[in-house]
């Protein structure tokens, strides 16, 4: 049973009104969303790594955090009407330290064709945070100078922060309790 009224409830329910792609804010060639108070830019995977390098001659010269996001069986997330929603999202944060200024940047990544370009000739910083979702996630990175493990072993088998990646089993052997 519901509080509200059933004018509200149908509202609720309904579907919003799509806005026409000729509405949505763009900048530098991406799509724009705030979150948070924070410039959100949902780029193409063509213009990810241009964009990287327009933010920075605009004085975005930190890359503060690059990670992955595995998405599969969360349908949540909100996204710009130009930008379809994939399994996996990278996630880039720069930093502009004279201007106190942030931007992010969500890229959106097929499952089937996982490979992003690399930042590293952009921002030497985020080599090993590329290393990190390659091993965590399974996002490769084209051009990356080192694309060996960094968390993991060289022999390992699969993604540990991929939703689908199966968890280890280790039996607990309980010592039996002296009634002294």
């Amino acid at each position: 049973m519901s509080d509200l009224s059933p004018a509200v409830e149908e509202e609720t329910e309904s579907e919003q009104p799509e806005i026409p792609e000729a509405s949505v804010e763009m900048l530098h060639g991406s799509a724009v969303t705030s979150a948070a108070g924070q410039t959100v830019l949902h780029p193409t995977k063509d213009g990810y790594h241009d964009l990287v390098q327009t933010l920075k001659d605009e004085g975005y010269g930190v890359c503060i955090d690059l990670c992955g996001a595995d998405y599969l069986g969360n349908e949540t997330r909100s996204l710009p009407i130009t930008i379809s929603g994939e399994r996996f999202e990278l996630v880039v944060n720069l930093l502009d330290v004279h201007g106190s200024r942030r931007i992010r940047i969500r890229l959106q990544v097929s499952e089937a064709d996982p490979v992003v370009a690399t930042i590293t000739d952009i921002h030497p910083g985020a080599e090993a945070m590329e290393r990190e979702a390659n091993d965590m996630f399974g996002l490769e990175f084209e051009g990356h100078p080192d694309p060996s493990p960094i968390l993991l072993p060289d022999d390992w088998q699969g993604h540990p922060l991929r939703k689908d990646f199966s968890l280890g089993r280790i039996p607990v052997q309980f010592k039996a309790v002296d009634g002294r």
